[in-house]
């Protein structure tokens, strides 16, 4: 078992968005997070099924963390 780091991203109009660094072009949307996060794990076994239908080499994962920053504006 793989495991990818996810980032989750909140819209102007309250939606979510989650994407995989590792899986370019694995992204996805959702009205809360909770929806982002499972339809984010859909996208992600999606992906990687299409990457074995094509012969194509799955990446391994190499994004391990994210943190959240505070800067003074």
């Amino acid at each position: 078992m793989k495991r990818y780091l996810a980032i989750y991203e909140r819209a102007a109009d309250g939606s979510w968005g989650a994407y995989v660094p590792d899986l370019p072009g694995c992204f996805t949307l959702g009205a809360t997070r909770e929806e982002a996060e499972r339809y984010i794990r859909e996208a992600i076994a999606a992906h990687v099924e299409v990457l074995r239908e094509r012969g194509e080499p799955i990446p391994e994962p190499s994004s391990v963390a994210a943190d959240l920053i505070e800067v003074a504006l």
